[in-house]
Order: C-alpha cells, then sequence, then structure tokens
C-alpha cells in the first residue's frame, strides 16, 4: 500500500518565559541597605533571566538561526521536561537522534520513526516530502535520512534517494529489494495462517472437517481427512484449519462481531470435491469435526504511514491470538472498531489497563464505627496508559492491531483509543 497521505510538518511552539523580579524587604532593613537592593535590582535588569526552559528569541529577517541539535529539539518540543504523550501532539525529538541516517536492509518505518521521534505515530509531521524524487512517500534501503530545521525551528526529515532497489511497493515477506515496510512482515505472519476471528459469513460459507479418515475420532500432523466444500478448490491449496469457539460480541451493544477461532492446523488439499479429502500438518492441536477450513492470505500490504486518528476513538480489545488471556509486545489483537469508526491501516491507538473496581472498606461508617466489606462503597480505578497499538487490518466493525509496546500484560477489555 502507497504511503497515500500528504506529509506536513508542524512547527514547533516556542514559548517566551516573561521575567519576573521581586524584592522583599523586611520592615525593619536600613535605608542605606534598601538603596542598596534597589541599585542591585537595576543592575540586573539588562542580564539574562535564568534559563527555565528553551525558548530561543525569533531569529531576525537577515540572520538565521544556528542549526539546533536534537537534544536542544527535544527540550524545545517540550519546555516542561515531564509532558507525557498524552498532554502533548507536538512532535519530540528524541534525544539521539541522529543529524542522518542510511536505510539499511530490514529497518522498518517504526523503527525509523522510533528513532527519531518520542512518539513515532506523528513521523507525518516532521517527514518532508521531495518531490524531485520517485515515489517520495516510499523508503528504501540505501536512502539518505537527513534531520534539519526550518525557518521556524521545526524538525524535518528529508530523503536522498540512494542505490536501493526500488520495484514493487507492496512489502512481501522479503524486503530486501522492496520498499521498507511500517512493521515486520514476521511481526504478522502467524496472523496470516491463523486468524483469531471468525466471522459470521466464514462460518456460513467455509468449508468444515466432515470425518477423519480410518475412523479417527481426532486429527493430528499426517492425518487426512474429510471436509465438505472442498469443490471450488485445486490440489495444493492450503487451509487454516480453525476451531470455532465463543460468540465475541461488542461491549457497547451486544451486536456479533464474530466467533473466536483457534488454529489447530495446516490442511492441504488432495483430492477437491464436496466431500474432498485433504492433509493435515503443522498442527498444534487436534483437529476435530465441525473445525473450519478458512482460506490462508498470501499478503497484506504494510507501507502505510504510522499517524495518529484525525478524530477521537475508544474501543476495546476483544479477542486475542489462540484465545490467550493475557499477551504482550508484539502479539495482535482485535478490537470493536472498524472502518465505519474512521479507522485505516497505519492508525496508531493507545491502550489503556482497564481499572479494577476495588471496595471501599473504609468510604463507609455508622457512629464511627466501620461497617462490613458487604455495604463498603465500590469504587472504579482510573484506566492507565500501558502500551500502543498499531492497526494494520481494517473491517467494517473489527480490527486487527500490532502490540508495539507495552508495559505490563495486555488482556480482553482493555481500553484502546487515540492517543
Amino acid at each position: 500500500m502507497l504511503l497515500n497521505q500528504s506529509l506536513s510538518s508542524n512547527a514547533l511552539t516556542r514559548n517566551s518565559a516573561p521575567r519576573r523580579f521581586g524584592v522583599v524587604f523586611g520592615v525593619t532593613v536600613a535605608a542605606s541597605v534598601l538603596l542598596g537592593g534597589c541599585s542591585m535590582l537595576g543592575g540586573r535588569e539588562d542580564a539574562p533571566a535564568p534559563v527555565r526552559s528553551v525558548a530561543a528569541e525569533p531569529a531576525s529577517a537577515e540572520a538565521s538561526p544556528p542549526p539546533m541539535t536534537a537534544t536542544e529539539a527535544a527540550v524545545a518540543a517540550n519546555p516542561e521536561g515531564a509532558a507525557s504523550s498524552d498532554e502533548t501532539s507536538r512532535p519530540v525529538m528524541n534525544p539521539t537522534a541522529p543529524m542522518s541516517y542510511t536505510v539499511k536492509r530490514g529497518d522498518t518505518l517504526w523503527d525509523i520513526a522510533s528513532m527519531y521521534l518520542r512518539d513515532p505515530w506523528l513521523w507525518p509531521e516532521i517527514w518532508q516530502v521531495n518531490p524531485q524524487v520517485e515515489n517520495p512517500h516510499l523508503i528504501y534501503p540505501g536512502d539518505l535520512l537527513s534531520l534539519a530545521y526550518g525557518a521556524d525551528g521545526s524538525p524535518q526529515v528529508r530523503l536522498t534517494r540512494g542505490d536501493g532497489a526500488r520495484l514493487n511497493p507492496l512489502l512481501r515477506s522479503d524486503p530486501l529489494s522492496d520498499a521498507i515496510s511500517t512493521i515486520p512482515y514476521s511481526a504478522i505472519a502467524s496472523f496470516l495462517e491463523r486468524p483469531s476471528v471468525v466471522s459470521k459469513e466464514q462460518l456460513q460459507t467455509a468449508p468444515r472437517v466432515l470425518a477423519i479418515r480410518n475412523e479417527h475420532m481426532i486429527g493430528s500432523s499426517n492425518n487426512e481427512i474429510y471436509a465438505r466444500g472442498l469443490q471450488n478448490s485445486t490440489a495444493s491449496n492450503r487451509f487454516s484449519v480453525v476451531h470455532v469457539g465463543d460468540a465475541i460480541r461488542d461491549p457497547d451493544d451486544g451486536d456479533l462481531l464474530g466467533y473466536q477461532g483457534t488454529f489447530a492446523a495446516t490442511a492441504i488439499v488432495q483430492k477437491p470435491g464436496d466431500p474432498g479429502r485433504a492433509l493435515l500438518t503443522e498442527s498444534v492441536r487436534e483437529t476435530m469435526e465441525g473445525d473450519r477450513l478458512l482460506g490462508v492470505e498470501n499478503e497484506v500490504p504494510l507501507n502505510f504511514v504510522p499517524r495518529s486518528p484525525d478524530t477521537d476513538i475508544s474501543g476495546q480489545i476483544v479477542s486475542v491470538a489462540d484465545g490467550a488471556s493475557i499477551v504482550g509486545q508484539f502479539a495482535i489483537v482485535a478490537i470493536n472498531r472498524g472502518s465505519r469508526h474512521g479507522l485505516v491501516p497505519g492508525h496508531v491507538l493507545a491502550i489503556d489497563e482497564a481499572g479494577d473496581v476495588v471496595v471501599d472498606r473504609n468510604g463507609r461508617s455508622v457512629g464511627g464505627i466501620k461497617l462490613g466489606t458487604s455495604f463498603a462503597p465500590k469504587v472504579k480505578l482510573p484506566n492507565e496508559r500501558n502500551g500502543t497499538l498499531l492497526v494494520f487490518r481494517v473491517f467494517d466493525r473489527l480490527s486487527y492491531g500490532l502490540i508495539v509496546s507495552a508495559q505490563n500484560p495486555v488482556r480482553i477489555a482493555d481500553v484502546v483509543r487515540t492517543p
């Protein structure tokens, strides 16, 4: 997928802190001391005020400002020094951001954006499109990235095309001769063959296991199965054998989003038909009658721009891969938000750990006597920022995302939102 969004640069806001001087005098101070203090105060009016944050005076039209270091840019973008990504949408440069970098094979756009920015999803704010190069939105191995600053001090990353290959703009499993991807293909390879959600439509139309050959009750690697609905397939077609579990419903309105799917094995068609015959391979759990055969996706375009959604989006994690209860970094999860809510591949969402409900044992008493736990009020603790989710596959009311960072385990019902 081409990086099809026009990228713009936002200027770093420079705030000049007002200078305040105050002198407190005691009522018993002698007049000579008072005069001396006033003299000292007058002498300080021309002296520079102590630097509380980077707030350089605007450069005159005749003189251009000296180039800033990455550290200075980071301080300038975050003068208070403690603002979190939830409190600002301005790009904050990493102190170790290089002034120039040659893209290497195996790099991803997320890696590069993380190298330059504290919040990688603000990459469009600093990316400077070079209209003089072919496919200016794509980055290839061998390209040179240069960090510069505009007249207003805003950071910009500029591209100088190198000798890297520029063939197919769609990423495949081998990115060596193509544009770099946003995330590693290997990170979602399991998603392509091991879907965690089965849609209602798939459940109705997908081939299903009818029987295991030789009267076996369950199947595993090297067992043959018979399946209904293989008449339109061809020999050597690959399917994912998925066990269909509980219904997944939208926590907002209870509508059906799909069914929990657990990968069991890979099935290779040997004889098309209805029923047809297939061979089980790569089994990770038993295959049983009624399991569905889902087609394997060969590719998912990964050349999208990581960015924050344009609107406020808030949803929940409704499913995790393989039916696990908790997952961590680089796991794939499904959320109850999709294209109808404004999501597109490349959108980055914050993950909030859902706050627990606790009993306030000291919150209620009668006549100074504390009541028992049964009568104590319950309090919902606030959600806490836990990580970052990068959306890469979007459907109408459901999307898949890769957890690119997580401080604590991520669970079903955790909140995802616009960062």
